[in-house]
């Protein structure tokens, strides 16, 4: 049976449940069915914000931070009942949902104990009996507007850190994976968060985003989706003087250098370039490799590509799930076609999908002008490169709008480090796939895949979500 999702206002729960969600495994099975949500609802949701939030930011912080312990635990102790639900809804395997599930514990255990941590400092003041020092204040109430392909951690991500911090939340889940985020509100309420300090809003982005984009209630708005539908809402937030983080696309680059093995070099390309179907901003999407490699490279790859067979997250054995929507498997097959056009060799199989199973793709041939190589695709394709060598193949990989993750496969730490220097990306690994990331180090990139002020997780997080007081305190009287 579907479940039924209304919205989250205050202690409320209202709104008709009549947009249905399903099974991109199975489309014929119904997962969940929400309420349609528009400007009205997101003004409701924005006023119970504002009345909870002076009491909650009144609360202590580590009792803000005990919250968020009690509702990481809680969600620790139903994780495959939650891992299974994001399978549903989502399609990953259940090995990459139980996964999702438990970082999203982890950043909930970790922004709990950043209520007892706080931020600010004491510095020497020119004034004589006089203490200066800093402390960060909540910036009110906020919105949040997440995306489908994490939707568990990244609602958790931006929410966590947002509540511990003092603020109420606003949040619009993805239409199309609602059931997640709806376990996080559930985790959060029985754990003790007070009704009104998380609503939770559900629809269309084009209402529901739009509306909080637009709301004049709201002191910031944190999104992370498309470059396009995100710089829309940027030019929104901007114009009433909001404030605004925006974490976009990416092109990622991962460099193979001679000195590699090509087999580790491939294992971690297709972890990264086929793991979670390729719907992730991190996800690699192009390997660029020196002579020596190259060969070797593909055809280890092409090999780690026929691993990687679609099928039913749930189902014991499925490596990759399906893609997500149909809306996202025609884009895949779009770019597939786009590739073979513009000269590119499919090396794998021709991928014909089944439903929305697609195996995944890899192309050789292509070159920096290429579509494939500039434009995310967000889907199981990958694009092989040539470089004549490292200084070359970093210029082929800052050669892109993007610069949000990328990494290097070589066993000179020289090379390592010379790369780690030139390439312009926020997260850099080195012989690491380019996605997966700790709770505890900023997240966020440069160029076009980030509005690059702000950074999510770790202690950088709260930056966004407090503004700085300055105190001179003076004690001679």
């Amino acid at each position: 049976m579907p479940t039924a999702l209304r919205h989250r206002i205050g202690p409320e729960l209202v709104g008709q449940p009549v947009i249905e969600r399903t099974n991109p495994a199975d489309p014929t099975q119904v997962v969940a069915v929400t309420p349609d949500g528009d400007e009205r609802t997101v003004d409701e949701a924005v006023q119970a914000a504002a009345a909870a939030q002076p009491a909650w930011a009144r609360l202590p912080a580590p009792e803000r931070g005990a919250i968020l312990l009690r509702a990481g635990a809680l969600m620790a102790g139903r994780r495959h009942a939650v891992a299974a639900d994001l399978v549903r809804e989502e399609g990953k395997t259940l090995t990459e949902a139980l996964g999702e599930v438990d970082r999203a514990v982890e950043i909930l255990l970790y922004y709990g104990g950043e209520g007892r941590r706080g931020r600010g400092e004491v510095v020497p003041s020119g004034t004589p009996h006089t203490l200066a020092y800093t402390r960060r204040e909540p910036l009110g109430v906020v919105g949040i507007i997440t995306p489908w392909n994490f939707p568990i951690a990244i609602p958790t991500w931006k929410t966590a850190p947002a509540l511990v911090a003092g603020n109420a939340v606003v949040l619009k889940p993805a239409s199309i994976t609602p059931l997640s985020t709806w376990h996080l509100a559930q985790a959060l309420d029985e754990a003790g968060l007070p009704p009104g300090v998380l609503n939770v809003v559900f629809g269309p982005g084009g209402k529901v985003g739009g509306a909080i984009a637009a709301h004049p209630g709201l002191a910031a708005v944190s999104f992370t989706g498309s470059n396009s539908v995100g710089r829309g809402i940027e030019s929104v937030v901007s114009a009433r003087r909001a404030r605004i983080l925006l974490e976009l696309g990416g092109k990622n680059p991962l460099i193979v250098l001679d000195d590699a093995d090509p087999a580790v070099a491939a294992h971690i390309a297709a972890a990264s370039g086929f793991g979670l179907t390729g719907q992730a901003c991190t996800a690699t999407s192009r390997v660029i490799c020196t002579p020596g490699i190259h060969d070797a490279l593909v055809d280890a790859l092409v090999a780690e590509a026929a691993r990687y067979r679609p099928g039913d997250g749930l189902l014991p054995g499925t490596v990759m799930g399906p893609v997500v929507s149909p809306g996202q498997l025609t884009t895949d097959l779009e770019y597939m076609a786009v590739g073979a056009a513009e000269g590119g060799t499919m090396v794998t199989p021709a991928a014909e999908p089944d439903g929305q199973f697609l195996p995944p793709t890899v192309f050789t041939d292509i070159k920096t002008s290429h579509r494939i190589a500039q434009e995310e695709v967000f889907g199981p394709v990958v694009a092989v490169m040539h470089a004549d060598d490292l200084d070359h193949a970093i210029d082929i990989a800052n050669d892109i709008p993007f610069g949000l993750s990328a990494g290097v496969v070589t066993n000179d730490m020289r090379s390592a480090n010379r790369f780690i220097d030139r390439i312009q990306a926020g997260i850099v690994k080195v012989n690491r796939p380019t996605s997966g990331v700790d709770p505890n180090m900023p997240f966020g990139g440069v160029k076009e895949s980030s509005t690059n002020t702000y950074r999510e997780q770790g202690s950088a997080a709260t930056d966004f979500y407090t503004w700085t007081k300055s105190v001179y305190l003076g004690m001679d009287h």
